[in-house]
């Protein structure tokens, strides 16, 4: 098979034969049909992002595809199924605290180092090994734009910060970060999950603009000074009430004073859930006044991706009408281009923006 594999570092992908990959028992071969090239990718690429890829690797984190072939452990996947593959892979051994890796993109400690070493190469290549409880069948709608559909690999994960949260209908969230490409991504689940309201905090005007034209009254944008005290007060009042949820995606750039002035909007008894990467860079601390989380019995609490339920209650919106693709902007890529295709990720990182890489085209 064809592959683009990160053989360094800070050098172009490159394009080559590679042996096809072997599939055994639990797991599945899938003919890679789409997969999104994440905004930040370039970063990763180049090491400014300090993941803890392991070159050589074909990068890349989840993707559509076929199956190709099952192992004997399979009950319900059969050849030729359309599927969701989630990078999202937990080891097996340990049901309480399972070690993580993004299959061809990131990992957490040195078990999920180990397990990144089995399950090393992502879907930038024609055909990919994935294990068989990380393949979700899609509906036969999906077929006519599998494109569209592998921005599961974005909307899935705010939605799992959500669900985190437990986002009931009708309430008012702020979401930190709003105006990006996860941040607007979260926007668009909320609101396809029944909140009421969605306060979106951000610094870019144009970003504001196209959520509030996009969603209406639903949507309560503000736009950020860089004053934590300042802001925060212009957050608190756009929501015209109590803020039950606040959910952070902003980026390791970001200064922890944006996120902290964003969390402390949150009402009494209410929840914060942090997905963003702020401090990965280094930088100040976070630093939530004690007293105030716990005079305010405010619920603080991390999430990292997702949990296996996630992929399907996201299928299941998308599948509705609930989450509307149809919107988004997709702009593909087949895999000679991929270097290209990275470039075109950070330079279109906003709202609703895809970049697609398609091997088999």
């Amino acid at each position: 098979m064809r592959a683009a594999t990160l053989t360094a570092f800070g050098s172009p992908l490159t394009v080559h034969d590679v042996p096809d990959p072997e599939a055994g028992s639990g797991e599945v071969l899938v003919e890679v049909l789409a997969t999104c090239v994440p905004p930040y990718a370039a970063e990763v690429f180049s090491g400014e992002r300090r993941y803890p890829l392991e070159p050589p690797v074909v990068p890349g984190a989840g993707g559509i595809g076929r199956v190709l072939r099952v192992g004997p452990d399979a009950t319900k996947l059969a050849v030729g199924d359309l599927v969701w593959c989630d990078s999202t892979v937990r080891a097996r051994d340990d049901a309480l605290t399972p070690d993580i890796t993004l299959q061809g993109w990131s990992s957490r400690g040195e078990g999920g180092a180990r397990l990144a070493r089995y399950l090393h190469d992502g879907p930038f290549a024609e055909l990919m090994r994935v294990p068989t409880e990380n393949v979700y069948p899609l509906p036969a709608a999906a077929a006519a734009d599998p494109a569209r559909w592998s921005a599961l690999a974005v909307h899935t994960i705010p939605y799992g910060g959500l669900l985190a949260g437990r986002l009931a209908a009708g309430e008012t969230l702020l979401i930190s970060g709003a105006t990006g490409n996860l941040g607007s991504s979260a926007v668009a689940v909320a609101l396809a999950m029944g909140a009421g309201l969605v306060v979106a905090p951000g610094r870019n005007r144009a970003a504001l603009d196209l959520l509030a034209e996009r969603f209406g009254p639903r949507v309560s944008p503000v736009e950020l000074s860089g004053n934590e005290n300042t802001d925060r007060a212009a957050m608190a009042a756009a929501a015209n009430g109590p803020i039950d949820i606040v959910l952070d995606l902003l980026p390791p750039q970001a200064p922890s004073s944006a996120a902290r002035a964003a969390a402390m909007t949150v009402r009494e008894y209410g929840r914060v859930v942090l997905m963003g990467g702020v401090g990965m860079l280094g930088g100040a601390d976070f630093a939530l006044p004690y007293p105030w989380i716990m005079r305010n019995s405010v619920t603080v609490r991390g999430q990292w991706m997702y949990p296996r339920t996630a992929n399907i209650g996201m299928i299941r919106l998308i599948a509705t009408g609930a989450l509307d693709l149809t919107s988004e902007g997709v702009t593909r890529f087949n895999l000679d281009q991929v270097n290209d295709a990275v470039t075109c990720a950070a330079e279109h990182s906003g709202p609703y923006e895809r970049t697609v890489l398609t091997p088999r085209a």
